[in-house]
């Protein structure tokens, strides 16, 4: 990396090390080193330098030989990840591949893992949403998990803050139920479909909204990042800076205060404990070329690993005050894993509007908050669900489905088919304590560390869930004037709507939880944990927005705290 400080690294001595590059990890470096931290990020994956490392970004389709497809030999390294939409030709080389540390499923979990500099930064959907005291008090008030130890009103500033720097897009609503207003830049435009069918659904059901979608895309430039293009390549990463990803944003801020050194290639195996001070003292690194071992030191630590790999560190942390894994006293590490299930809802078809069309390749959809199980709501499950979807017109593959050849066919092709529509749940998944990862210390990785066993399924609450999921979805559609709907269920596996949470929890007592209410590990209280592995409950939104908030006030406390000496 351009930033890397050779001359600290041979110090092994920071102020804070920030374990993670990706959208927490991003955030912890930026708000520790604006604070007057020195700061050492560690990330496992390799280089990625913004715009110039993006060497997909401007390809066009017929430029990949397999036609964005990944290749046998790629389905071959990657048994787990082939099953799944999110890696293609044009991204496989930002994942890490499957082959160097097979995991072992009891229960299928699709687990991608990037292995670049900004994580999961670079492939997000990027859909960010703020959550609500309905989230927060869910566990509390239908006996599911542990009550979480925060409100909204401890985030709300917080929420303000991030949204303000990362840059996002979308409408308010006046503090709709299960939609509080932000700080948003001007929404992206909806369809002229879409725009004519929120009105239908809105007048059909008082009670329900559908809007644009909030999305860390820039509709106007900030920060000296540019406004998005509408070109829909966003997985390649953004030469325009026009999404917040941490070499967008986060990064560039931490580069400035010439506090931050990064390290790639750099595999944290495990966080090393001081018994005697009664906390931890640093980081125990392989470095993934030469396989090296190296300790680093700080005074204070972030694990911003992402859910599954911070639960890993965790867990392989092991000594003679913590035999079970770093901070386990509750021996609730490594459990409560959840995830968003989806791929149910429904879709048809839309008549007219054939003299119409859309504008550019706009990354991003329509929302639908959740309404079920909200005020005198209430179903034969808990929580609830919201919808993703949109309307497009049909392009020219359908005509593969035709019977025909010739110039005929080809005319056809020129032209634009008939509108469609779909919406599409993404629902909560509960905090069961046995949906749980396991270290497999038989089966080791290409460096010699155990592997992970996943046991997580979605059981019968979810299921009941996906039936209105897919139902009410067809319901708005029909009332919106649409023909043909049909409702689907592709199936939903954990791990797949790659929004995993758990393993880490906070909470208010020590005896059931990891974290306390300021992400600080109950009895190492200078471990922070910010990814989603300290989430208590999942709600039904995409929850990067929250990391982002989490990770920012934990941070603000961690400085406050070291300065008055307490850590």
């Amino acid at each position: 990396m351009a930033n890397l400080n050779t001359d600290a690294i041979k110090k092994k001595t920071y102020d804070a090390i920030v374990i993670g590059s990706g959208v927490s990890g991003g955030w912890a470096a930026k708000e520790l080193t604006e604070k007057g931290l020195k700061v050492l990020m560690l990330e496992r994956g390799k280089p990625l330098e913004h715009i110039t490392g993006y060497g997909e970004a401007n390809k066009d389709p017929w430029e990949y030989e397999h036609r964005g497809r990944i290749t046998i030999q790629q389905a071959l390294d990657n048994p787990f990840q082939k099953r799944d939409y999110p890696m293609s030709e044009q991204n496989a080389h930002y994942w890490f591949q499957d082959k160097k540390a097979l995991y072992e499923e009891k229960k299928r979990f699709d687990w991608f893992r990037p292995d670049i500099v900004g994580g999961k930064s670079i492939m997000w959907g990027r859909q960010s949403y703020r959550w609500t005291d309905i989230d927060f008090e869910a566990n509390m008030k239908d006996g599911h998990g542990v009550d979480w130890p925060i409100r909204y009103a401890d985030l709300t500033s917080w929420y303000d803050y991030v949204e303000k720097f990362a840059g996002i897009s979308g409408e308010n609503l006046g503090n709709y139920p299960t939609y509080p207003d932000g700080q948003l830049l001007p929404p992206m435009p909806l369809n002229v479909v879409e725009a004519d069918v929120r009105k239908r659904i809105e007048a059909a059901f008082p009670n329900r909204r559908m809007i644009i979608g909030r999305v860390a895309n820039l509709t106007q430039s900030i920060h000296g990042r540019s406004a998005c293009n509408y070109r829909n390549m966003c997985s390649r990463g953004c030469p325009y800076s026009a999404y917040f990803s941490t070499q967008s944003s986060t990064m560039p801020a931490a580069i400035a205060t010439k506090r931050l050194t990064v390290r790639p290639h750099s595999i944290v195996n495990s966080i090393l404990y001081d018994a005697k001070k009664g906390k931890a003292k640093g980081v125990l690194v392989i470095d993934s070329q030469t396989n090296e071992r190296m300790e680093f030191n700080a005074k204070i630590i972030f694990v911003c690993a992402s859910a599954i790999s911070s639960g890993w560190i965790l867990m392989n942390s092991i000594s003679s005050q913590f035999p079970n894994g770093l901070g386990n006293a509750s021996g609730e590490l490594g459990h409560n894993v959840m995830d968003h299930h989806f791929r149910t809802g429904a879709r048809g078809e839309v008549e007219g509007y054939l003299d119409k069309y859309i504008f550019g390749r706009r990354p991003n959809g329509v929302y639908v908050p959740r309404f079920r199980n909200v005020g005198d709501d209430k179903r034969d499950y808990v929580r609830g669900f919201g919808y993703q979807g949109g309307a497009s017109r049909n392009g020219w593959g359908r005509v593969s489905a035709q019977d025909g050849f010739g110039a005929e066919m080809k005319e056809m092709a020129t032209e634009p088919g008939n509108w469609t529509m779909n919406l599409g749940g993404f629902g909560e998944c509960l905090p069961y304590h046995d949906n749980h990862i396991s270290l497999n210390n038989d089966k080791k990785d290409i460096w010699g560390q155990p592997t992970l066993t996943f046991d997580v399924e979605f059981k019968e609450n979810e299921k009941r869930m996906r039936k209105d999921m897919a139902n009410d979805a067809k319901e708005m559609l029909e009332a919106a004037g649409l023909k043909n709907v049909q409702t689907f269920d592709a199936g939903s596996w954990p791990g797949m709507a790659i929004h995993e949470m758990g393993t880490a929890r906070m909470g208010r007592d020590p005896k059931s939880s990891v974290l306390n209410s300021m992400n600080q590990i109950h009895d190492c209280k200078n471990v922070f944990v910010t990814d989603g592995a300290c989430m208590t409950s999942a709600s039904c939104v995409n929850p990067s927005l929250t990391y982002m908030a989490l990770t920012a006030r934990a941070a603000d406390f961690a400085v406050k705290e070291l300065k008055k000496g307490n850590l």
